[in-house]
């Protein structure tokens, strides 16, 4: 029976009964068998301290821990005493070990150049940029601001703040000036890192124009370091610009990474809230470098000869996390793409696939939902038989998408590892093994070694199975973050201050009896109908089982009768026609009247941020009949906002 009498109770209304199970040929070879799952996961809650001592004793410390973990809530320590390097882990390490000959990165711009480094080159390059760094007078605890197209340089500077201690602030390329300075000026950067202009569905976007601007309010920048990347014509300031090539190209390359304390900020990442001032989430040195590296080697069930491909920018924490360190601390090769999914078409990811013959593929809900709306035949033209694994990232994939991933880009033998984590952990808590457990679409999964999640009430009571509520985690883990720079009062009310003596990050979910987590979204984003507390994934994934439709978000707006109304946005699929009659009653079918939407609004675009994220609260002031407030800046196409203003509901 649905609760009516709680408001952290989120009730269930899809029902997905498929489950998929790993190959017999895929589970021979796992990294991770359901035996091993079991027995380590209760070791990692049982005796953390051995569980996590043996993980990072696969890595390299220059000094070794005193304590595995110090904890006084809301703050933890990990690994205290100890002293370690990222960079050295992720470079140095593998080049001991003989892996110097081997591709680190095989990067293609969206204009077709591709370059490749060896871990012995990307070592040598990395040690030349921190080498740089220095000469521009960098050094350990200082904060480096880079704002950068996806190009190697971006993570070898990443790297070479990591080797020297100095912590970096990535802002995503296709942030505006305001959000820029905005994030300079909270971490106090002393140097920025841009580059001339980067590429964007084949033009250049003029990043050190807007580095220019910024500069403008930024009192604490010293030096602006700028990559030749497009050859566009710049404004120069004689003292305070300095090209990469003059001084990274003149500098040694030798250079000794420095032993750092396992605390030791490693780097701060804004996530923007929806409103007020972004929250820099700091991120510290051993702990990230333990919780990066297992995952990575986990979730992936990473092969010595994988060509390993997640689709994320380095602006955002899974290009930290999945696209740099985590892979390199593994020794993997990793592929590094500029551009957008659809430049020159919407056939390049599966061309890059072909060219590189990728084996592991890690992209996001709303790049998968955008290729399912240009059809089959795409993505059929090429050969994607290197795939061995798939994986989804950034929100909940309904279960369609999923299906859709699963057939047509798997061929329905590649696993997929749907993960859920946050700027703020880090690292995955929440997937299903590719090699231990069968897989339910829509559904994140169990737990990652040393996190104890539940579902809990506001007032701190744990929910039972086959529930829904506020998704927490009870016990510390290595990854997380430690404070929300120069504002700790503020990561204790956000993290630590909703439900006593538990993190809660915002987001609700419901737990099934095999103990699987399936993520419904932001609690902000739960709708109360009728007493009836819905998640909107599982309103979007019905939309979307539809065939008529290839994207839906839905939001809520103010109704004195039900106390809130069911308003869903839909982009239709490539020659279809959406009969919204149809489409309520298809939802009815799905999942009951009480979702049935009461207004619909058929858009040929959503208004998304350039990383594919729906801004849903540009929706709920549409819905509403509200004129358009907040930042519009970080939308790659702000015109959509214009668009559905003008159009009716239907």
């Amino acid at each position: 029976m649905p609760h009516t009498n709680a408001k952290d109770h989120i009730d269930a209304m899809l029902h997905e009964t498929r489950v998929i199970e790993p190959s017999a040929a895929f589970k021979a070879t796992a990294k991770v068998s359901r035996a091993d799952y079991e027995r380590l996961y209760r070791q990692s809650l049982d005796d953390p301290d051995q569980f996590w001592g043996d993980v990072a004793a696969e890595l390299h410390w220059f000094k070794p821990w005193d304590t595995v973990l110090d904890w006084q809530e809301p703050h933890a320590k990990w690994f205290v005493g100890a002293q370690t390097n990222v960079a050295y882990n992720a470079l140095d390490r593998q080049v001991e070990r003989g892996l110097g000959d081997k591709k680190a990165f095989i990067w293609e711009g969206e204009d077709g150049e591709v370059r490749t480094y060896t871990y012995a080159e990307l070592l040598r390059e990395v040690c030349k940029a921190a080498n740089a760094l220095e000469g521009l007078g960098v050094q350990a605890g200082d904060r480096v601001t880079l704002y950068m197209p996806l190009i190697p340089e971006a993570a070898i500077a990443m790297l070479a703040c990591a080797r020297i201690g100095a912590a970096h602030s990535v802002v995503f390329g296709g942030f505006s000036v305001s959000a820029l300075t905005d994030r300079i000026n909270d971490a106090q950067s002393k140097i920025l890192i841009t580059a001339d202009a980067g590429y964007r569905r084949g033009q250049p976007v003029n990043l050190k124009a807007n580095a220019d601007e910024a500069a403008k309010n930024t009192p604490n920048l010293e030096k602006i370091l700028v990559v030749r990347r497009a050859g566009t014509p710049v404004e120069w300031q004689e003292g305070r610009d300095v090209w990469w090539h003059d001084a990274v190209g003149s500098a040694s390359e030798q250079h000794q990474a420095a032993a750092l304390d396992s605390e030791q900020p490693l780097f701060v990442l804004y996530t923007s809230g929806s409103t007020g001032k972004p929250k820099g989430v700091l991120h510290t040195t051993g702990g990230y470098m333990v919780g990066t590296y297992l995952t990575t080697k986990t979730v992936f069930d990473l092969q010595d000869d994988d060509i390993y491909w997640c689709t994320a920018d380095v602006g955002w924490v899974t290009g930290h996390s999945y696209s740099v360190y985590g892979p390199l601390l593994n020794g993997a090769t990793v592929v590094l793409y500029e551009g957008a999914p659809n430049q020159p078409d919407w056939g390049r990811f599966w061309d890059i696939i072909q060219k590189h013959r990728v084996t592991i593929l890690y992209t996001a809900p709303t790049a998968i939902r955008s290729f399912m709306r240009q059809g089959d035949d795409i993505p059929a033209k090429y050969d994607l038989s290197s795939l061995r694994l798939l994986g989804s990232v950034g929100e909940p994939i309904n279960p369609e998408a999923w299906m859709w991933y699963y057939r047509t880009i798997g061929g329905e033998r590649c696993p997929i590892v749907d993960t859920w984590w946050q700027t703020e952990t880090g690292s995955i808590m929440l997937t299903t093994l590719p090699g231990a457990f069968p897989s339910k679409p829509g559904s994140a999964g169990l737990p990652m070694f040393g996190v104890e999640p539940t579902l809990m009430t506001h007032e701190g009571d744990e929910l039972g199975p086959d529930d829904g509520g506020l998704l927490v985690i009870k016990r510390p883990w290595p990854s997380m973050l430690r404070t929300v720079y120069g504002d700790d009062e503020r990561y204790r009310k956000s993290y630590w201050g909703e439900i006593k003596g538990v993190y809660f990050a915002g987001d609700g979910a419901r737990r099934d009896a095999d103990g699987y987590y399936t993520i419904v979204g932001r609690v902000d984003d739960v709708l109360n109908v009728s007493g009836h507390r819905l998640g909107t994934m599982e309103i979007e994934s019905a939309l979307v089982g539809h065939s008529s439709v290839a994207e839906a978000a839905v939001v809520g707006k103010p109704d004195e009768v039900k106390g809130e109304c069911v308003v869903a946005f839909i982009t239709p699929q490539l020659g279809h026609t959406v009969d919204a009659k149809e489409l309520r009653a298809h939802v009815s079918r799905e999942i009951g009247a009480l979702a049935r939407p009461d207004a619909i609004y058929i858009t040929d675009a959503m208004p998304k941020t350039r990383s594919g994220k729906i801004m849903r609260r540009f929706l709920r002031q549409i819905a509403a009949g509200h004129d358009i407030q907040g930042d519009t800046s970080t939308l790659e196409d702000p015109s959509v906002l214009e668009r559905l203003k003008a159009t009716q509901a239907v």
